[in-house]
Protein backbone atom coordinates (compact mmCIF):
# COMPACT_ATOMS: atom_id res chain seq x y z
CA UNK A 1 0.00 0.00 0.00
CA UNK A 2 2.31 2.50 1.37
CA UNK A 3 4.63 1.41 -2.37
CA UNK A 4 2.20 3.48 -3.88
CA UNK A 5 3.53 7.11 -2.80
CA UNK A 6 7.14 6.38 -3.03
CA UNK A 7 8.53 7.95 -6.54
CA UNK A 8 11.23 5.79 -8.26
CA UNK A 9 13.37 8.62 -8.59
CA UNK A 10 13.91 11.84 -6.32
CA UNK A 11 15.46 14.75 -7.61
CA UNK A 12 15.95 18.33 -7.11
CA UNK A 13 14.39 19.58 -10.77
CA UNK A 14 13.37 18.89 -14.09
CA UNK A 15 16.91 19.77 -14.76
CA UNK A 16 18.27 16.75 -12.70
CA UNK A 17 15.92 14.37 -14.67
CA UNK A 18 18.41 11.78 -15.98
CA UNK A 19 16.98 11.49 -19.58
CA UNK A 20 19.79 9.14 -20.90
CA UNK A 21 18.96 6.64 -17.60
CA UNK A 22 14.86 6.94 -18.54
CA UNK A 23 15.78 5.95 -22.78
CA UNK A 24 17.48 3.38 -21.62
CA UNK A 25 14.29 2.06 -19.72
CA UNK A 26 12.08 3.04 -22.96
CA UNK A 27 10.57 5.95 -21.54
CA UNK A 28 9.69 8.59 -23.79
CA UNK A 29 7.31 10.61 -22.74
CA UNK A 30 6.18 12.54 -19.96
CA UNK A 31 3.00 13.81 -18.19
CA UNK A 32 3.79 16.69 -16.66
CA UNK A 33 2.70 18.46 -13.73
CA UNK A 34 2.25 21.95 -13.65
CA UNK A 35 2.36 23.83 -10.26
CA UNK A 36 6.07 24.02 -8.28
CA UNK A 37 7.05 21.36 -11.21
CA UNK A 38 7.04 23.45 -14.66
CA UNK A 39 6.04 27.09 -12.96
CA UNK A 40 5.87 28.59 -9.55
CA UNK A 41 2.27 27.96 -8.22
CA UNK A 42 -0.65 30.44 -9.80
CA UNK A 43 2.32 31.42 -12.43
CA UNK A 44 2.03 31.61 -16.20
CA UNK A 45 5.83 32.67 -15.79
CA UNK A 46 8.36 30.15 -17.21
CA UNK A 47 11.99 30.17 -15.89
CA UNK A 48 14.87 30.19 -19.05
CA UNK A 49 15.87 27.31 -17.98
CA UNK A 50 12.57 25.09 -18.00
CA UNK A 51 11.74 26.48 -21.42
CA UNK A 52 15.57 24.95 -22.90
CA UNK A 53 14.89 21.59 -21.04
CA UNK A 54 11.35 21.47 -22.60
CA UNK A 55 13.20 22.12 -26.37
CA UNK A 56 15.69 19.75 -25.23
CA UNK A 57 13.46 16.56 -24.52
CA UNK A 58 11.66 17.38 -27.62
CA UNK A 59 14.40 17.35 -29.51
CA UNK A 60 15.58 14.10 -28.46
CA UNK A 61 12.57 12.46 -29.20
CA UNK A 62 10.58 13.24 -25.95
CA UNK A 63 6.76 13.90 -25.62
CA UNK A 64 5.42 15.65 -23.01
CA UNK A 65 1.69 16.49 -21.96
CA UNK A 66 0.74 18.63 -19.06
CA UNK A 67 -1.65 17.37 -16.58
CA UNK A 68 -3.10 19.62 -13.81
CA UNK A 69 -6.26 19.98 -11.55
CA UNK A 70 -5.93 23.86 -12.15
CA UNK A 71 -8.40 25.22 -14.81
CA UNK A 72 -8.31 25.68 -18.68
CA UNK A 73 -6.98 29.50 -19.18
CA UNK A 74 -4.18 29.22 -16.80
CA UNK A 75 -2.62 25.88 -18.30
CA UNK A 76 -3.39 26.90 -21.84
CA UNK A 77 -1.05 29.78 -21.58
CA UNK A 78 1.62 27.86 -20.39
CA UNK A 79 0.93 24.75 -22.58
CA UNK A 80 0.63 26.67 -25.82
CA UNK A 81 3.94 28.20 -25.12
CA UNK A 82 5.71 25.21 -24.61
CA UNK A 83 3.91 23.74 -27.28
CA UNK A 84 2.96 20.55 -25.87
CA UNK A 85 -1.01 19.17 -25.14
CA UNK A 86 -2.62 19.47 -21.52
CA UNK A 87 -4.99 18.50 -19.16
CA UNK A 88 -6.73 19.98 -16.61
CA UNK A 89 -9.00 19.30 -14.45
CA UNK A 90 -7.49 16.13 -13.98
CA UNK A 91 -9.00 14.72 -10.67
CA UNK A 92 -5.26 13.76 -9.75
CA UNK A 93 -4.48 11.39 -8.28
CA UNK A 94 -7.28 9.56 -10.00
CA UNK A 95 -6.06 7.23 -12.62
CA UNK A 96 -8.55 7.92 -15.55
CA UNK A 97 -6.67 11.56 -16.41
CA UNK A 98 -2.85 9.84 -16.77
CA UNK A 99 -4.57 7.74 -19.22
CA UNK A 100 -6.30 10.56 -21.10
CA UNK A 101 -2.81 11.34 -21.14
CA UNK A 102 -1.16 8.72 -22.85
CA UNK A 103 -3.62 8.19 -25.15
CA UNK A 104 -3.02 12.20 -26.57
CA UNK A 105 0.48 11.58 -26.55
CA UNK A 106 -0.03 8.33 -28.24
CA UNK A 107 2.47 5.97 -26.48
CA UNK A 108 1.65 3.25 -24.00
CA UNK A 109 2.25 3.06 -20.29
CA UNK A 110 5.43 1.03 -19.87
CA UNK A 111 6.86 3.97 -22.44
CA UNK A 112 5.21 6.84 -19.58
CA UNK A 113 7.08 8.87 -16.73
CA UNK A 114 5.07 10.99 -14.50
CA UNK A 115 6.71 14.40 -12.98
CA UNK A 116 5.58 16.29 -10.38
CA UNK A 117 6.48 18.11 -6.96
CA UNK A 118 3.71 15.91 -4.40
CA UNK A 119 3.36 12.57 -3.69
CA UNK A 120 -0.45 12.91 -2.84
CA UNK A 121 -1.33 13.51 -6.28
CA UNK A 122 1.12 13.40 -8.79
CA UNK A 123 3.02 10.27 -7.52
CA UNK A 124 -0.10 8.34 -5.70
CA UNK A 125 -1.41 9.15 -9.21
CA UNK A 126 1.09 8.19 -11.21
CA UNK A 127 1.71 4.51 -9.37
CA UNK A 128 -2.19 4.07 -9.51
CA UNK A 129 -1.72 4.18 -13.09
CA UNK A 130 1.23 1.72 -13.34
CA UNK A 131 3.71 4.62 -14.78
CA UNK A 132 7.32 5.33 -13.91
CA UNK A 133 7.20 8.25 -11.29
CA UNK A 134 9.90 10.88 -10.44
CA UNK A 135 8.98 13.31 -8.10
CA UNK A 136 10.95 16.93 -8.07
CA UNK A 137 11.41 19.43 -5.07
CA UNK A 138 8.93 22.24 -5.25
CA UNK A 139 10.14 25.56 -7.48
CA UNK A 140 8.97 27.99 -4.88
CA UNK A 141 7.99 27.47 -1.21
CA UNK A 142 4.15 30.05 -1.79
CA UNK A 143 1.66 26.89 -2.68
CA UNK A 144 -2.48 26.53 -2.51
CA UNK A 145 -3.09 26.09 1.46
CA UNK A 146 -4.53 22.80 0.72
CA UNK A 147 -0.91 21.82 -0.85
CA UNK A 148 0.68 22.96 2.32
CA UNK A 149 -1.23 21.12 4.40
CA UNK A 150 -0.24 17.80 2.40
CA UNK A 151 3.01 18.66 2.83
CA UNK A 152 3.25 18.03 6.10
CA UNK A 153 1.89 14.64 5.89
CA UNK A 154 4.64 14.51 2.87
CA UNK A 155 7.82 14.81 5.64
CA UNK A 156 6.81 11.08 7.01
CA UNK A 157 6.81 10.09 3.32
CA UNK A 158 10.09 11.47 2.68
CA UNK A 159 11.58 10.82 5.60
CA UNK A 160 11.31 6.94 4.25
CA UNK A 161 12.28 7.97 0.97
CA UNK A 162 15.70 8.94 1.26
CA UNK A 163 16.11 5.93 2.52
CA UNK A 164 14.83 3.77 -0.31
CA UNK A 165 14.78 5.80 -3.51
CA UNK A 166 17.76 5.66 -6.04
CA UNK A 167 18.71 9.37 -7.68
CA UNK A 168 17.20 10.95 -3.80
CA UNK A 169 18.71 14.11 -2.60
CA UNK A 170 19.02 15.60 0.57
Amino acid sequence: MFDLLYPRIYVDTLLDIPLNHLREQNISAFIMDLDNTITEWNSNELRSEVEEWFKLIKTAGFKACILSNNGEQRIRKVAERLDIPFIHRAAKPRRGSFHRAIDIMGVRAAQTAVVGDQIFTDVLGGNRAGLFTILVKPLARREFIGTKINRTLELFVLHHLLKKVPGQRK
